[in-house]
């Protein structure tokens, strides 16, 4: 395999480049599955809290369906060279009982309160339980920088 000139970071390099990114990027890759409709993958724009990934989508959404029958779900930043994958549980909340910090925090990223659309909407909060991250091959060995819930140090 060749790399591309990538050098290894420390892991504590990698977890802050980890944070930097979830707090500033836009976009996420959720990947979800059901057992009767298989799996199902959509770029959705997310917001970091500190705690866990929140996205919103419709309530008739197969995002939706397949989280409320299958909690566990995956989450990709759109970057195939400098690769963050989180793994956790996502729980729904519909856009009229979620907590206000949330909802807020998310309308001011975007600009967009889906609480005020007509149609209804479901927010979806991932607790990430595993977060891996790497660039390139050199990082390949030590991708896991949260195990369990924990940030690795």
């Amino acid at each position: 395999m060749e790399t591309t000139g990538a050098v290894r970071r420390q892991l504590a390099e990698r977890r802050r480049d980890t944070l930097e990114r979830l707090v500033g990027e836009r976009d996420v890759w959720v990947s979800t599955a059901h057992p009767d409709h298989g799996p199902h993958q959509v770029p959705l724009w997310f917001l970091w809290d500190g705690r866990a990934v929140w996205v919103c989508t419709g309530a008739d959404s197969a995002t939706v369906r397949n989280v409320r029958d299958e909690p566990r779900v995956r989450l990709a930043l759109p970057d195939t060279f400098d690769v963050v994958l989180l793994q956790g549980k996502a729980e729904c909340f519909p856009d009229q009982e979620v907590p206000d910090d949330a909802a807020g925090a998310f309308a001011a990223k975007f600009g967009w309160d889906p609480r005020t659309e007509d149609d209804p909407f479901v927010y979806v909060r991932v607790v990430p339980e595993t977060v891996r991250a790497w660039r390139g091959e050199p990082e390949l060995r030590g991708r896991v920088i949260m195990r369990a819930g924990i940030w690795l140090d």
